[in-house]
């Protein structure tokens, strides 16, 4: 962990943060294509949007680096209090991805705790996340840092379903 640097994405990162946010979306795309979008070219708009969030002062997007490249980043902002969500106003974890090369020597951990105290430092009670269902690592990596349970989301499809399918 020592060859691995923290810090504020630029928007020369542009890149590296669309070709890892292009990889985000065809990971979650891949465990369940119903629910997860994918796009065509994904890594440009990923760019172009975590690029985009760089200036808001709720927002934060962190890059991990070893030798000059990143291998990592970290997108998390502040939320308002949701009706919706029966939350609270919390800091809230995005995504976070880590180069397959990189993985498994503390990179993600680094990003999350790095977000965390971010969130931290602005007065936030708490950090909300969400994990695909299949992602078993990063709920492990997540399970590490403290996080538990609050809700289980559910999708159904209604492709192909007649209208009174529906079970009450």
């Amino acid at each position: 962990m020592q060859d691995i640097r923290i810090r504020p994405a630029t928007e020369s990162d542009g890149p590296a943060l669309g070709r890892y946010g292009g990889a985000l979306m065809r990971q979650h795309h891949d465990l369940d294509p119903p629910r997860f979008i994918l796009t065509d070219r994904p890594e440009a708009g990923y760019g172009r949007y975590l690029v985009s969030r760089l200036d808001d002062p709720d927002a934060l997007v962190l890059v991990a680096e070893r030798a000059g490249e990143v291998v990592g980043y970290v997108y998390a902002g502040l939320e308002p209090m949701s009706w919706m969500e029966l939350r609270a106003a919390c800091g809230f974890v995005h995504d976070v991805y880590v180069d397959a090369g990189a993985r498994g020597r503390g990179v993600g951990e680094a990003l999350v705790q790095a977000a965390i105290g971010w969130i931290a430092g602005r007065g936030q009670p708490r950090v909300v996340l969400w994990s695909a269902a299949g992602n078993q690592a990063a709920q492990r990596l997540f399970d590490r840092l403290g996080f538990r349970r609050t809700m289980v989301e559910m999708a159904l499809e209604l492709e192909g379903r007649g209208a009174g399918s529906a079970r009450a």
